[in-house]
């Protein structure tokens, strides 16, 4: 679904944000893109997607090369969710929102309205709603069915969920993470929060100055510790722990796994 090919990008030459930059994701996958601050993260999801184009190397989207092709042709293979929804509501009205992206990528009127009312019915949306006087997670909410609307291939999330409660997180991942596992939409996830990357990717990739340092299997990577602390980034907690406790509990990445792990060295007679 995505590949870098060489890719390099810099606002000036002098200043580089990514160099010779090469991997690639397959149709299907759920990754997450971590690391510090300034790590080009952000810039890679825009290369993608055709908001930035790389300054050498090419990206290629669905086979698409960006660099050769309209961005409003490549939005009919990617949908974003900007870290604020508040950059990417533009209309008075949820129906009218969720009606946007169609209008502008030219469906027919029948299939907007049939498709306009389908996504208010699985995000539990009222149609008259005025966006902005909704709750932060109620606008998230509004900005991901509009994304969605369109069923792109591959659904960009850039720190989608800031600014949620625990519930409106939980909300939006569940749903996120169905349409990845049931209809096979691709995800690309930039995330500072290395819980949410633990509970929902499936692989990660770790970038550091314009650089990838290591990617592979989620579980893996967040017990990489040279790589981690490389990207300057912490592990989640229960691997963190894990790995405190040695060899016993390599196998361990969340909460039950840890618990069944203390049941099992309690049990032999070991101390908790």
């Amino acid at each position: 679904m995505i590949r870098f090919e060489n890719v390099s990008f810099g606002y000036s030459e002098k200043r580089p944000i990514l160099n010779d930059l090469s991997f690639h994701i397959e149709k299907g996958d759920f990754v997450a893109l971590i690391g510090a601050n300034g790590a080009g993260k952000s810039t890679i999801s825009r290369l993608v997607n055709g908001l930035l184009h790389p300054t050498k190397g090419h990206v290629y989207l669905n086979g698409k090369d960006t660099l050769k092709t309209p961005s409003s042709t490549l939005a009919r293979d990617c949908g974003f969710l900007f870290q604020n929804p508040d950059r990417q509501i533009c209309e008075n009205t949820v129906k009218d929102e969720i009606a946007f992206s169609m209008k502008a990528q030219g469906w027919p009127s029948d299939l907007i309205a049939d498709r306009t009312r389908a996504v208010l019915e699985t995000f539990d949306l009222d149609p008259e709603w005025f966006p902005f006087s909704r709750s932060r997670g109620e606008r998230q909410r509004i900005a991901l069915a509009s994304v969605l609307a369109c069923e792109p291939g591959l659904l960009i999330l850039d720190e989608p969920t800031t600014g949620l409660d625990y519930l409106e997180c939980i909300r939006i991942m569940d749903h996120v993470t169905g349409l990845n596992q049931e209809k096979g939409v691709t995800v690309l996830m930039v995330s500072h929060d290395m819980e949410l990357v633990q509970s929902y990717a499936k692989n990660v990739l770790v970038l550091n100055h314009g650089q990838i340092l290591g990617q592979g299997p989620t579980n893996e990577m967040m017990k990489n510790v040279e790589v981690l602390k490389k990207a300057r980034v912490l592990p989640a907690q229960i691997p963190e722990l894990a790995l405190r406790f040695g060899d016993e509990f390599k196998d361990v990445f969340t909460v039950e796994d840890m618990l069944a792990a203390l049941r099992g060295r309690a049990g032999k007679g070991g101390a908790l």
